[in-house]
């Protein structure tokens, strides 16, 4: 009996981490364009400033008067300090456990008629990519995460008039992760390796409105999807006498959440912009994970795993100078709330609240090309890991980098 709980809660804490490392505040990607990251992100459904409003407003669309191809990437790279760790088993604790990581994005819209556009976006909504060392102290709770959501969005505009536009997109979403977990067996360590993938299907909808000749307000709503992982557990390490070695299927219900973003634009003369926007997140949705693990030994079956998340705001200020008709500079300043708490907080998710300050830059090169660049700094607040066994705590911090090319013809 004691083997098979020990099993069970090794198993349940391996597989609930699909849905925790999606679902955390550090692992929700903003980066879906260089020109929005420059201001922090503000205004992001307010100001269509090119074809990567089909993410940020697909009402934004109706701004664009040419056809646009627009698309870059960015380049993370974070650091994490453990202090404090404590624990009833022996371990490192080195926190070099995240990788350089690059997320790229692109966009195409093209004007059908003056009120009708179309627009094409892929980007990366979700992802996380995380390896702690073997002898990691906290390794029986998390090991090596590497979850990613890779987003297509057709999208239509439609402009009702000169003030105002709306724009819908249905999103065609793939999610796929690799998750490994240590257990403890005797004086030596069994893994537990999970891999599974799906297909969801969500929509993006928005609303554009030029409150008058200087000030701009937009509302995108960002729909969650829901997905149902199929994939295999494999366990190894296992003594003879506990016969559970071996490949198993395995599905995991997985909400991804719902947002809202609501933000301003203010043109306050030919070469000063303000935005500021807020960003409301539903994390509260998931209050319960269900895992079914079919074909397997009689130790496991159903994992049910219990969640506490609270609901989230999220807000940003930025603006923009043009120092010639060419050439814009940007900043931004973002905080962001951490939807869990020291209670929950797990080793695949150790974030805290977070600020983050942005500087970029736009260089119109010619009458049909546009780059922009980016560069964010992310610091969170501290935060504590705490379960039976293991306990530390932990400081996050990240630099970003991204670079977008926008061609209109």
């Amino acid at each position: 009996m004691i083997k098979k709980v020990v099993y069970k809660t090794a198993l349940a804490l391996a597989v609930t981490t699909v849905s925790t490392h999606l679902m955390a505040n550090g692992v929700a990607i903003n980066e879906q364009s260089a020109s929005g990251m420059g201001t922090g992100f503000a205004g992001r459904s307010s100001s269509a400033q090119d074809a990567s409003t089909v993410f940020g407003n697909p009402a934004g669309m109706s701004k664009l008067d040419r056809a646009q191809i627009s698309g870059g990437f960015a380049v993370i790279s974070a650091n994490t300090d453990i202090s404090n760790a404590q624990g009833s088993t022996s371990g490192t604790n080195d926190g070099d456990m995240v990788p350089v990581a690059a997320v790229p994005f692109g966009y195409y819209v093209r004007p059908l008629n003056d009120d009708w556009h179309f627009g094409l976006g892929v980007y990366v909504p979700f992802g996380v990519i995380s390896d702690y060392e073997d002898s990691f102290q906290g390794r029986y709770h998390g090991l090596e995460s590497e979850v990613q959501v890779v987003t297509l969005q057709p999208t239509l505009s439609y402009r009702i008039n000169d003030r105002v536009s709306i724009g819908f997109g249905p999103t065609i979403n793939r999610i796929e992760g690799t998750l490994t977990s240590a257990v403890p067996v005797g004086l030596s360590d069994a893994n537990v390796d999970i891999q599974g993938d799906d297909i969801g299907y969500g929509f993006n909808a928005g609303i554009l409105v030029d409150l008058s000749e200087r000030v701009a307000l937009g509302v995108t709503y960002h729909s969650s999807v829901d997905y149902t992982l199929e994939g295999r557990t494999r366990v190894s390490g296992f003594p003879a006498q506990l016969p559970v070695n071996g490949s198993y299927d395995a599905t995991l219900d997985v909400t991804t959440p719902e947002s809202v973003d609501v933000s301003l634009t203010y043109a306050h003369d030919e070469r000063w912009t303000l935005y500021a926007g807020t960003t409301w997140t539903r994390w509260s949705q998931f209050d319960q994970l269900i895992i079914e693990n079919e074909n397997s030994p009689a130790l496991f079956g159903t994992v049910e795993e219990e969640l506490n998340w609270s609901d989230t705001w999220a807000f940003a200020f930025g603006a923009a100078y043009q120092i010639t008709p060419e050439v814009v500079l940007r900043t931004g300043l973002a905080f962001d709330r951490s939807p869990t708490t020291d209670a929950d907080r797990t080793v695949r998710i150790p974030v805290g609240n977070r600020k983050v300050l942005s500087l970029g830059a736009g260089w119109e090169a010619t009458d049909n090309v546009t780059v922009d660049v980016a560069y964010a700094y992310l610091r969170e607040d501290q935060a504590s890991v705490s379960y039976t066994d293991y306990s530390a705590d932990y400081r996050n911090s990240a630099h970003g980098l991204s670079t977008q090319v926008t061609y209109s013809y």
